[in-house]
């Protein structure tokens, strides 16, 4: 009776496996020269979980342009790398406006050191009544770092369109009486709409999502759960 003899497989020689080591990344800069990845590639790779409505699927871009307190002309793209929170509004504005920039402030005492990573504006609904000088000391008030923006009643047309935001100015007597969206729109730092974030979310999960997209585009740790 024959002897039979267990096969074995043998481990690849360790020149082998260092070979193979030196190599995969070299094989997968070439591949990424060849066949470059683009931005909804890219995209398809984001795991960001948020608080806030998410639109990232309707691809929409926050583009605006329009005039800070300084007589800067401002578009998105003065704040790329940023994640940006932007609301629409106006000084006289009894309750919304306040509440919603006071939540913003909040927020960015939430980050911590990542507040230096966010952009926080206001686009004024009511150029004609709210001048350079009156939108600088009100969004001041809240936080230095905020930036007040106007334009012409067209430009500011053409911004509340970019957010698909509705405004509405109605002679009221010797006053008038104004409407507006309250919502608050979370921009990413490569200038895509992400999220909408209603009037009544609290600014602890605000701060979270703004942290999510930080994260997401790779300029922050994880959230510590700081407050």
């Amino acid at each position: 009776m024959s002897e039979l003899t267990p096969s074995v497989a043998h481990p690849p020689g360790r020149w082998r496996l260092a070979l193979g080591a030196f190599l995969a990344p070299w094989l997968i800069f070439a591949a990424v020269l060849v066949y470059p990845p683009t931005d909804s590639w890219l995209r398809s790779f984001n795991t960001a979980q948020f608080y806030g409505r998410e639109v990232t699927a309707r691809g929409r871009l926050g583009a605006f342009s329009l005039m800070d307190t300084s007589g800067r002309r401002r578009t998105l793209a003065d704040f790329s790398g940023k994640v940006v929170l932007l609301a629409f509004g106006y000084t006289h504005c009894p309750d919304a406006c306040p509440t919603t920039l006071a939540r913003m402030a909040k927020v960015r005492q939430l980050l911590g050191a990542d507040a230096a990573k966010v952009q926080v504006l206001f686009v004024t609904i009511d150029p004609e009544r709210d001048d350079a000088t009156l939108l600088e000391n009100y969004v001041h008030a809240f936080d230095p770092s905020f930036i007040g923006l106007r334009g012409s009643d067209a430009e500011t047309d053409s911004a509340a369109r970019a957010f698909q935001a509705d405004y509405n100015i109605i002679p009221h007597g010797k006053d008038v009486l104004v409407e507006h969206t309250v919502d608050t729109y979370l921009i990413d730092p490569i200038g895509a709409i992400r999220v909408v974030f209603p009037y009544s979310q609290p600014a602890e999960e605000m701060a979270q999502d703004v942290h999510a997209a930080l994260r997401e585009a790779g300029l922050c740790w994880p959230w510590s759960g700081r407050a």
